[in-house]
């Protein structure tokens, strides 16, 4: 991690990083300059399983006995052991059965079988399960011409998860999967580091409130909404500031409070170039904010830093660029400041892209997309159409973001393009 005097280095001796410009950089180095400055929460809190989704461990989770913790039937069958198996059709005598969490009724002898349940017991002598479906059944006997191999059909102990296995390590964001998981460890308790505190609010005296008549030149703060949203999916502790005015006294004010509480700060608006000069000011006095200008679009405009202890995020005005911003860089800053030491990236897809997109060189672009299926089965995208990054229903129509790194120009119909999927699905 670098440290808070490498952050004011940067600001202001470029000879710290031969290639730090601030007025033009691209979207990777400004997440690795992000990751590098980034001090994640290590309070922790200990929950019960049932209300940990979504959380991340802070302690490691060990396997405490094997999973399973016996050999057992993968499905319903007979159970005998395959040295008993004779040329040609094979007849064994059925002389017990055994259903999952009982023990077996009747004996298991040499040359005969078990009824068996799947998720049973495997009985001692035992080593090979036959599928019911795969016998005839002629009284107190099975008959069956198809031989398994021996081991067919058994899950072994330890099969799963074996006694003192790391089984979840520290860092690890819990799933519904993990929670089964853990369950099937009979942990009812986990410990996870704290949950983050983000604060955030809108600047501008153009916004107004949800409900008010709006005014000449005036617009509704839609953008608080759609970090709300953003926000609340990704299981944080939120505090909304509301929309502040272009007031040097009160953003300061907004700031102090966010600083005093936040583990991170995001505000929108007045971060672009042209915008009134005591936000930079007023951001520089309270704290350490570097501003960007990021090889992107939209949301070329960016503001990192800190405020007092807080991870600050200056993200542009306009409504897609806010979005793009928090998806492309806030969102995984804000995963290692949770406790992931190394998240995952949104994962990137390869797709034919239907639309032709007018593209320049030397930036990387963020087109809303449409992803979905062709009448042959394959995946294909195309934008939305309006690229405006003040059209936000081109973000409520989309599902993806065509990725258009900064060495492609105009894409063709019919080019393989790269894709980042919105949504997931576990």
């Amino acid at each position: 991690m670098m440290t808070s005097k490498t952050l004011n280095e940067l600001a202001n001796t470029t000879s710290v990083c031969d290639d730090y410009d601030p007025n033009s950089m691209a979207v990777e180095q400004a997440r690795e300059y992000i990751k590098s400055f980034l001090t994640p929460i290590r309070e922790t809190e200990n929950l019960y399983l049932n209300t940990s989704l979504g959380r991340v461990l802070a302690v490691e989770i060990h396997a405490s006995h094997n999973v399973p913790n016996h050999d057992n039937s993968a499905m319903d069958g007979y159970a005998f052991n395959a040295v008993d198996l004779t040329e040609g059709t094979t007849r064994l005598k059925i002389t017990g059965a055994v259903f999952a969490g009982n023990d077996l009724t009747g004996n298991f002898a040499k040359g005969a079988c078990v009824r068996i349940m799947t998720g049973a017991a495997i009985p001692a002598g035992a080593d090979t399960v036959i599928a019911q479906e795969r016998v005839e059944v002629d009284g107190a006997f099975i008959q069956f011409t198809d031989k398994p191999n021996r081991g067919a059909n058994v899950r072994y102990a330890g099969e799963d998860l074996k006694a003192g296995q790391v089984v979840l390590n520290i860092g690890h964001q819990i799933s519904p999967a993990d929670l089964g998981l853990i369950a099937s460890l009979g942990i009812g308790e986990v410990t996870v580091y704290r949950k983050l505190r983000v604060s955030f609010f809108s600047t501008g005296d153009e916004l107004a409130s949800i409900g008010s008549a709006l005014k000449t030149g005036q617009i509704f703060d839609s953008n608080r909404y759609t970090l709300l949203g953003m926000l609340t999916r990704m299981n944080v502790e939120i505090q909304d500031l509301g929309a502040i005015p272009d007031n040097p006294a009160l953003i300061e004010a907004a700031l102090i409070k966010a600083a005093e509480n936040s583990d991170v700060i995001l505000t929108s608006g007045g971060v672009s170039v042209g915008e009134a000069d005591y936000m930079k000011q007023l951001l520089q006095k309270l704290g350490q904010v570097l501003f960007w200008k990021i090889a992107m679009k939209p949301g070329r405009p960016l503001a990192f830093g800190k405020i007092g202890n807080a991870h600050y995020f200056g993200l542009p005005g306009n409504p897609v660029a806010v979005m793009v911003t928090f998806y492309q860089f806030v969102r995984q800053a804000m995963l290692v400041l949770m406790g992931q030491p190394n998240p995952a990236s949104i994962p990137m897809l390869n797709v034919v892209c239907t639309s032709g997109i007018r593209k320049l060189k030397g930036r990387t672009e963020f087109q809303r997309g449409i992803l979905s299926i062709s009448e042959h089965g394959d995946w294909q995208v195309k934008t939305t159409g309006n690229q405006s990054s003040g059209v936000l229903s081109s973000m409520s129509q989309a599902n993806c973001f065509i990725v258009l790194d900064e060495d492609v120009g105009n894409v063709e119909v019919g080019t393989t393009v790269k894709v980042q999927v919105f949504n997931g699905v576990i």
